[in-house]
């Protein structure tokens, strides 16, 4: 099978950064894995952060997470689904990846594709779809709305850091959508600003100037604050933000962090890994299977909307390269996509 691999760490301009090669096609299926064959496959910047600081220690290492696809064969303990369904899915970051024609992948983590989107825009979704709704609902454990009164008018709001950004862009939605709160974000240029507003943002803040002084302009608490990317950067201004008995959940890597400013509010502060349920086998795995089933019926009804903004054309080591850029260059808009194989 033809796939998308790379064997040494290098910089995102090194021609051979990524590599075309051909490998043996996957062994047949077992347990509850599915084999996939994919159509289309998405960049995150975990694509970008392994390839360069990950060294595959001369092997050849796929990379690759979210993907659309179709399935082609289940191993003895899959029943979820059946052959030749289209599905999309995030993978696992302890397997091989998805940029293959052929990949292995867990159906529990697996949702039915959303029916009105394409295999492009499917691929858009999963990671971070995932990623956004267990920080909010399963993390901070923001309430849904019920049809009664609204969160906002008491005046709740949940901060979102990085609103442009994949995962912003479904939190975004995701709060403005499912519950009744003020939606709050940031980002810094005028291309960002008018991407977080269409996704749904109620306010938007500079993140490059005093966020302090401008959540505190609007008036309302924050009980809830998801932090998307320079968590470390931002983290005092967080601490004064976030109201008392509030939470924070993080998703980017932070090796120091001065958690006592939180004691004096009996603030909390949370991680979301989205692997850690595929990674470690968790007795509750399949809900990932069921929030992508969930985010299927959503995007189908047009509650969400899908969040690819550059198709890169044909999945290819230049083309999956150039979403790497993309990612790396900090002010990609949504999703970069690839579809299809040279």
């Amino acid at each position: 099978m033809k796939a998308v691999a790379y064997t040494h760490c290098r910089p995102v301009a090194h021609e051979d950064a990524l590599e075309d090669v051909v490998l043996p096609d996957p062994a047949a299926p077992r347990g509850h894995d599915l084999l996939i064959e994919v159509r289309a496959v998405s960049v995150n910047p975990v694509d970008a952060k392994l390839r360069s600081a990950a060294d595959p220690a001369g092997e050849r290492r796929v990379l690759g997470f979210d993907a659309c696809g179709v399935i082609r064969a289940r191993g003895p303990d899959a029943h979820i689904f059946g052959d030749g369904e289209e599905v999309y899915y995030a993978g696992a970051v302890n397997r091989t990846g998805s940029n293959a024609q052929l990949h292995l992948v867990d159906e529990r983590i697996v949702g039915r594709k959303p029916k009105n989107l394409s295999f492009a825009e499917a691929a858009a979704m999963p990671l971070t779809s995932i990623t956004a709704w267990e920080a909010l609902f399963d993390r901070l454990r923001l309430p849904r709305a019920t049809g009664g009164g609204s969160l906002r008018d008491a005046g709740g709001a949940v901060l979102i850091i990085g609103g442009a950004g994949g995962v912003g862009s479904m939190a975004i939605q995701l709060a403005r959508r499912l519950t009744g709160l003020r939606v709050v974000t940031t980002a810094s240029r005028a291309e960002s600003r008018e991407w977080c507003l269409k996704m749904g943002a109620h306010d938007v803040l500079d993140h490059s100037g005093d966020l302090v002084a401008q959540a505190r302009a609007l008036g309302v608490a924050f009980p809830w604050i998801f932090s998307t990317t320079q968590t470390l950067h931002h983290w005092r201004a967080l601490c004064e933000i976030i109201a008392p008995q509030g939470a924070i959940c993080a998703i980017d890597d932070l090796n120091t962090l001065e958690i006592g400013r939180l004691k004096a509010k009996s603030a909390s502060f949370h991680w979301e890994a989205m692997f850690a349920r595929s990674v470690f086998g968790t007795a509750d795995i399949a809900k990932q299977h069921l929030l992508l089933n969930e985010v299927a019926g959503l995007l189908e009804a047009g509650t969400l909307r899908h969040t690819m903004t550059q198709h890169l054309g044909r999945i290819s080591a230049a083309h999956l390269l150039a979403g790497h850029a993309l990612v790396e260059s900090g002010s990609m808009i949504g999703k970069a996509v690839a579809e299809g194989w040279e």
